[in-house]
């Protein structure tokens, strides 16, 4: 399964505004239709007995959600300002609450909500749940966070567990946590959540780690006679923005899934949270250029807006793939590298180093695929102060064609 990079539809809706005003372009595209295909068709491929959640963290624009609503059995939210936006744009939807440092309002929101699970962190963090939800005199849901080591796992640039981090707890801390959990009913064990690897590309490397999960569970119910419905085996499903035919390859994952759990006989249902993987394929940012330099032997092509925008490329240390498209000017440059630059006032906000580019000039717009995750929401978005992106969402008009909706 390889991520979708078409760009006619946003090249078709840069060329309309570019027909309506002179005013340089600097905006966010999301290709809503893109989506839903891509979407769907993970749905599809994932095994019976399996259920897909969105990580809301990756992108959390209403028409993101609404698109994907359809086809996710819930929403992931890591704060309670996520959980707030996520009850308000999708009611209703089964809500997942994780991450560490949750506040006691954080917990009393979740609590309050009637289609919420917990994942707890520690044993202080279950223990302030408990008295939340026996004050509000609700049964919670909860998913202990456990932060395992898998011997003969490798690793990506992006650990989560396995080794010391502030994420879940460890498998000693396990026998107290069953322990208060008996003695405070009030909260209700559904499973655990395992979630060790972010980046992660090699999906028989993911394969492993869910067998390994399933069987520290089956080790657990022997040892602990723990009985657990769910195991969420979280997200982080990589993308390789360099080279994005060699993203996580989703069917071949689901492929070896389906030929696991055949083997392995009845198992608790598993629950998966990807984010990135999800949304990252149908945004796009674009970038118009307003100046074009020569300093020091090297050729910088000065775009309006900049990495205050589109933190992505700093953020993983990468050049950022892009397409030229042209305007109505005579090429500047030909086959010439060329540095791609925004409006700040630092060296850092670079999103692409000396790449080729065959012809260039003022005017031309760049296109910067695989936006849709972790773009607009990590970005330092008031810094200089410089107006935000426009934002559109395309989708598929009556008659198929475009159709622009801007964010409410």
């Amino acid at each position: 399964m390889t991520i979708e990079l078409s760009s006619a539809r946003i090249e078709a809706l840069v060329e309309q505004w570019r027909s309506e005003s002179a005013e340089p372009i600097c905006a966010y595209v999301y290709d809503l239709q893109a989506l839903h295909r891509h979407v769907r068709r993970m749905r599809e491929l994932l095994p019976e007995g399996c259920e897909l959640y969105y990580a809301a963290k990756a992108n959390a624009e209403p028409p993101v959600l609404r698109t994907l609503a359809p086809w996710v059995d819930g929403f992931e939210a890591a704060s309670g300002g996520e959980l707030r936006w996520l009850h308000q744009h999708q009611p209703g939807q089964p809500l997942l609450f994780g991450g560490p440092g949750k506040l006691d309002s954080e917990l009393a929101q979740a609590v309050a909500l009637p289609n919420c699970s917990l994942h707890v962190e520690s044993l202080g963090e279950l223990e302030r749940l408990a008295r939340i939800a026996a004050q509000a005199q609700r049964s919670v849901p909860v998913f202990l966070r456990m932060n395992i080591a898998v011997p003969g796992i490798g690793d990506t640039r992006l650990m989560m567990g396995g080794k010391p981090t502030p994420f879940g707890m460890d498998e000693h801390d396990l026998p107290q946590a069953l322990a208060f959990l008996r003695e405070h009913p009030v909260l209700r064990l559904e499973g655990f959540h395992f979630h060790l690897m972010s980046h992660q590309r090699d999906a028989d490397m993911q394969l492993q780690l869910v067998e390994a999960y399933l069987d520290t569970l089956a080790r657990w119910q022997r040892e602990h006679g723990v009985e657990a419905r769910v195991l969420n085996a979280g997200g982080g499903f990589g993308v390789d923005y360099a080279e994005p035919a060699a993203s996580f390859d989703w069917a071949r994952f689901c492929h070896g899934l389906r030929a696991l759990l055949a083997r392995r006989g009845p198992s608790p249902r598993l629950r998966f949270e990807p984010g990135r993987y999800v949304s990252v394929s149908c945004g796009w940012y674009v970038m118009e250029v307003l100046d074009i330099k020569r300093s020091h032997g090297q050729y910088f092509a000065v775009a309006r807006g900049g990495t205050h925008h589109f933190r992505t490329p700093p953020a993983q240390g990468h050049d950022h793939p892009f397409r030229v498209l042209r305007g109505a000017r005579p090429a500047q440059l030909k086959d010439e590298q060329v540095t791609l630059v925004g409006q700040l006032c630092t060296p850092k906000d670079v999103l692409a180093r000396e790449q080729p580019i065959e012809a260039l000039a003022v005017g031309d717009c760049l296109l910067f695929p695989l936006a849709g995750a972790y773009a607009w929401n990590i970005s330092h978005q008031n810094f200089l102060m410089h107006p935000a992106p426009r934002m559109a969402f395309l989708e598929a008009g009556e008659q198929g064609d475009l159709a622009e909706m801007r964010a409410a």
